[in-house]
């Protein structure tokens, strides 16, 4: 608290003084002014966390300080509250003082303790509004996207695609495999543009139940069904004039798509339960790991919606076409790792990198994190070691044999000529293996890892006698 200075203006000297002992006793530093006139060029000059003004004033009165400093006029960079002091019974006063900014007001003759607690509550509004700035200057630069790693050619295509949609509303789709990073790319697009001190608000459709989606998308109002005992906005309104994230947007059922489309099209939305239409200004990014043009062709997802989505696409490449970022991952995240858990790692040891970038890493980036937050929080020495990776990664070269790997490394062709069926068997059936060791086992994860339905990935284990029921 003494670090929070508070100018007290008013023309009365006895007042002055009063104010400035009292607050001075619950240890703010103080200055004070005779005049609106005064404390506009002491604004000017100094830095103060809260101005407490008197309304009479002769020559300029209180109500015109706080238009003066709520337009800037004393040149104060920052939002200075105001706390007002007007006589009492002037009750018209007070309220005309909080239209036009301030953040309390006082009536003569005021008891000091609440004048005490009215200073503590404005301070503290105050404080929190610069924590949130503080915040979203942190988030910012979490999720810029320079913050997304790779140099090969794939990624600096999205790079540029983020860079020339940024600044635009415009609809975005990210496509790609579960865990290339899709919503690393959509909060990129929101940090990176004019809408980065706005909502970011991410849904996960896929993880609302279809009975519930419609209500957590538009809101609802109290009656509506039974549980709702009060309003509440829906992620729209939540996101309004930021950012909504529509993740697994494919998985969304057909009754809440027509919905979406009407929201997206009318700028418009409904909550369940009610008739009176509501603004919205959201910007619209969809990500999906799905084939959305062979879903619209299946009648499982609307067209409309799709071309409302598909205004701009951003293809995330899968880490294995990225091979080459393999190893700046792994020092980005051994560096974010090493530092969040305080162990001294500095790198990854030559034979741990070898395994690792021969690895084909279904699970794309996140599960290349998963890996490296792992065996840095294991790791004994100041390299990650092959004792400290996942032992999949490992019982994977072994098995298949490191001249053997299922992920091709070069497009060389042999003089002497390849098996190609023995080849391309050999490269799905690695595939299936990692998918379900990266699964735990789980056949139906393992098949979503893969982009494919649970009924194809059964049929290809078959095929290769690894279905075990």
């Amino acid at each position: 608290m003494a670090d929070e200075r508070v100018l007290v203006v008013d023309d009365e000297l006895s007042m002055r003084e009063f104010l400035a002992i009292l607050l001075e006793r619950e240890g703010y530093s103080v200055d004070t002014a005779s005049s609106g006139e005064d404390a506009l060029v002491k604004l000017a000059a100094s830095t103060y966390d809260l101005v407490l003004t008197d309304l009479t004033m002769p020559g300029m009165d209180g109500m015109e300080l706080i238009r003066q400093v709520r337009g800037a006029a004393a040149g104060h960079p920052r939002d200075v509250p105001v706390v007002m002091v007007t006589a009492y019974g002037s009750t018209e006063s007070a309220v005309e003082a909080m239209k036009e900014g301030a953040s309390d007001y006082v009536l003569k003759p005021f008891n000091n303790d609440e004048l005490r607690l009215v200073i503590r509550k404005a301070l503290g509004v105050r404080a929190l509004v610069e924590e949130n700035v503080q915040l979203r200057r942190e988030l910012k630069g979490k999720y810029g996207f320079e913050n997304i790693i790779g140099t090969s050619p794939a990624m600096e295509a999205v790079y540029d695609m983020v860079r020339r949609v940024k600044d635009s509303r415009i609809s975005c789709l990210v496509h790609g495999e579960s865990g290339t990073g899709k919503e690393l790319v959509a909060r990129a697009i929101h940090y990176s543009g004019p809408r980065a001190s706005k909502p970011f608000v991410a849904v996960n459709c896929g993880a609302i139940p279809e009975t519930l989606i419609e209500s957590e998308l538009f809101g609802y109002k109290k009656g509506a069904f039974t549980g709702a005992n009060r309003d509440k906005d829906g992620f729209f309104r939540a996101a309004h004039t930021g950012t909504l994230f529509l993740d697994e947007v494919g998985e969304m059922p057909l009754h809440a798509q027509v919905k979406l489309l009407r929201a997206i099209a009318e700028r418009k939305v409904v909550a369940v339960g009610d008739t009176m239409e509501r603004d919205v200004d959201v910007r619209i990014v969809a990500a999906t790991n799905r084939d959305l043009e062979e879903e619209v062709r299946a009648g499982r997802f609307r067209e409309d919606l799709f071309y409302r989505l598909n205004v701009v696409k951003i293809e995330l490449p899968p880490l294995r076409a990225r091979r080459g970022d393999v190893r700046l991952l792994c020092d980005h995240f051994v560096q974010r790792y090493a530092k969040e858990y305080g162990k001294n790692v500095r790198g990854v040891a030559d034979d741990a990198l070898f395994v690792v970038e021969a690895y084909s890493w279904p699970g794309n980036v996140r599960e290349l994190q998963n890996a490296m937050e792992g065996a840095v929080a294991l790791e004994q020495e100041n390299l990650v070691t092959l004792n400290s990776l996942p032992r999949r990664l490992v019982k994977r070269l072994e098995s298949s044999g490191s001249s053997q790997d299922h992920t091709p490394r070069s497009t060389e062709f042999p003089p002497e000529g390849v098996d190609l069926d023995t080849l391309l068997s050999d490269f799905e059936r690695g595939y299936l293996v990692a998918a379900l060791d990266t699964a735990d086992g789980n056949k139906t994860k393992a098949a979503k890892l893969l982009g494919m339905s649970f009924r194809s990935f059964r049929y290809r284990l078959a095929k290769y006698d690894m279905d075990e029921g």
